[in-house]
């Protein structure tokens, strides 16, 4: 069996053309959604994350703006920032971007932007809301998982869904997310006992663990749907360009699988995505 490859590029892109007709709508009743960027210091992934998601802010219309602040500031400093942007009324989503130095309070600048506001779905407001199923703001990378499910006509209803990942911002909210579709979820982790054998059992199976090609080919049930939201760097020795790979071993794992995402080019580009469709969201709500 060879699984067909779910195109996380060609979907991403879906999103992107929907969500610049909506804000071309908005623009004529209201005005353009707004998102604030607070990126501190100078890690070069988080540039790079950070500009990325600006140029997918421009192309559909959503304005954004970045705060730019140096790698010496204080968890007081970083807190003025945000506090700004919660009182702009022109800014409809914030953004702060991950991780930050070691001596700011990552939790307090998280709790400090407004419930409102936090299109990343981080805020404690905005996960308790998805776990009465109410989301206000939904995690990107769980929100863009449902999102290709949905667009690539996966059934959940009924179905064994298995998350292998307990994190607060991809292994729990996607399993909730799951749970309100009428799936049966395990949440799984390193320490699962015979892991491979419950990933077995999974109709849709999630790897989100952090963990280089953890999930073999032997571990996927025949047909099933596996998404691989891992993102790992493999050295490949001096002068070679270090190897992106998930945390499912793609090869094996597309000679059983149904469906399967590849990395990169799966579930990365709906993140974004997600982001400015909550960003969106934010502003029409208003508007």
């Amino acid at each position: 069996m060879s699984a067909r490859i779910i195109d996380g590029k060609k979907w991403a892109g879906v999103v992107h053309e929907e969500a610049r007709a909506r804000v071309a709508e908005l623009v004529k009743r209201f005005r353009a959604p707004g998102l604030g960027v607070i990126l501190v210091g100078d890690n070069p992934a988080s540039r790079i994350y950070v500009s990325n998601k600006e140029k997918a802010c421009e192309a559909v219309g959503i304005r954004s703006v970045e705060v730019t602040m140096p790698a010496t500031v204080t968890t007081e400093d970083v807190l003025a920032e945000v506090r700004k942007l919660n009182a702009d009324p022109a800014i409809d989503g914030i953004l702060v971007q991950l991780p930050l130095p070691d001596q700011v309070d990552e939790e307090r600048v998280l709790l400090a932007v407004s419930p409102e506001k936090d299109v990343d779905g981080f805020h404690p407001e905005n996960v308790g809301l998805l776990s009465i199923g109410k989301p206000r703001f939904v995690s990107c990378t769980p929100a863009g998982i449902l999102d290709l499910l949905d667009r690539e006509g996966v059934e959940l209803k009924g179905k064994r869904a298995v998350v292998v990942g307990r994190s607060n911002i991809v292994g729990k909210p996607v399993a909730m997310l799951l749970l309100a579709r009428h799936a049966t979820v395990t949440i799984c982790h390193s320490r699962t006992e015979l892991l491979q054998v419950v990933c077995h059992s999974a109709d849709i199976l999630v790897a989100a663990v952090g963990k280089a090609e953890m999930v073999r080919g032997s571990w996927v049930k025949p047909g099933a749907t596996v998404i691989d939201v891992g993102i790992n760097r493999i050295d490949r020795g001096e002068g070679q360009k270090a190897k992106l790979v998930g945390d499912v071993c793609f090869e094996e794992a597309a000679g059983h699988a149904g469906l399967i995402t590849p990395v990169p080019g799966g579930v990365g580009p709906m993140t974004i995505a997600m982001l400015l469709k909550n960003t969106l969201l934010s502003a029409e709500r208003k508007g």
